[in-house]
């Protein structure tokens, strides 16, 4: 084995995700463990810069993505969602909304992108043309489990709490979320963890074929995976990766654009900011009649 090489990708800001590289295998890491690998700016643009640079590095074989600490990643900053209450309660007009989602970094636009900053935090692993495996433990919620469906192969602990969690805020799963689920999981059944926002483990993740398997040690089986896939021909696994995803992703661009435009009614909206404040004040949601969608 060769020597591990650390890697300074320019864009990662303060150390959120670090990358060493090994006989063609990158160890990619979300490194914010105090705050569960929670997303804010800088964790939504380092990720970002990270698999930007994946895309291009010469030699790569395979990506192991996982969190460093007790999780892969629980969401959203929950100081993103006080902002989000906080400045729902003070505007209704649409060019407001479009300045709050602004502020967060995550609606921006990239020419010559299909997604914004928040739906290429997932997307990216499809688009870097070697194999991706999320290993994925503790918590991956909302937009956490988004970004473990943007990898190729999810090892996942039987013990981890997983949902998808944006109903609960008032919000949809729009980090690509509606596309990557539905293409693993029977509709009925995304339908039921998106509406209910409910908590689910590793182990019945794996009953419904979102975990790919389940480990006792994630990390470790997904380098073993990488040592293995990384021993085969190198343009083989690249073109066969390219034609799975040319199936499997079809139609990507009009849902990202479908998912951005749900977003964008929801955020700010008079019961997103009420499900936020309710939630932070630790009472029952007193919702209005829902106007947005007829």
């Amino acid at each position: 084995m060769s020597a591990v090489q650390r890697v300074d990708v320019p864009g990662v800001i303060d150390d959120r995700v670090t990358i060493s590289v090994v006989d063609g295998i990158a160890d990619v890491k979300m490194n914010r463990a105090d705050k569960r690998n929670a997303l804010d700016n800088a964790m939504f643009t380092s990720l970002n810069a990270a698999g930007e640079y994946l895309k291009k590095l010469d030699g790569l074989r395979v990506v192991v993505l996982s969190g460093d600490g007790a999780s892969f990643c629980a969401g959203l900053d929950f100081s993103s969602f006080a902002q989000m209450a906080e400045a729902g309660a003070k505007a209704n007009a649409a060019d407001d909304k479009a300045d709050k989602k602004t502020d967060m970094n995550a609606g921006s636009m990239v020419d010559g992108r299909i997604t914004h900053m928040a739906q290429q935090v997932c997307w990216v692993w499809q688009e870097v043309p070697v194999p991706v495996i999320a290993a994925v433990h503790g918590h991956a919620l909302g937009g956490g489990i988004q970004i473990a469906l943007g990898a190729d192969i999810r090892i996942v602990h039987p013990d981890t709490q997983l949902s998808v969690r944006e109903v609960h805020w008032g919000l949809i799963p729009d980090m690509t979320g509606t596309l990557m689920l539905s293409r693993l999981v029977r509709p009925d059944i995304v339908k039921n963890l998106v509406f209910t926002a409910r908590v689910f483990s590793g182990h019945e993740a794996h009953e419904m074929g979102i975990a790919t398997q389940l480990s006792q040690n994630v990390h470790a089986d997904a380098m073993t995976m990488a040592r293995e896939i990384a021993g085969r021909s190198p343009e083989a696994v690249r073109g066969a990766k390219k034609l799975i995803n040319l199936l499997a992703n079809s139609g990507a661009a009009e849902q990202f654009a479908a998912e951005r435009e749900t977003i964008g009614k929801l955020i700010g909206s008079a019961n997103q900011a009420e499900a936020v404040m309710s939630h932070f004040e630790k009472r029952p949601p007193n919702f209005e009649s829902g106007s947005l969608f007829r």
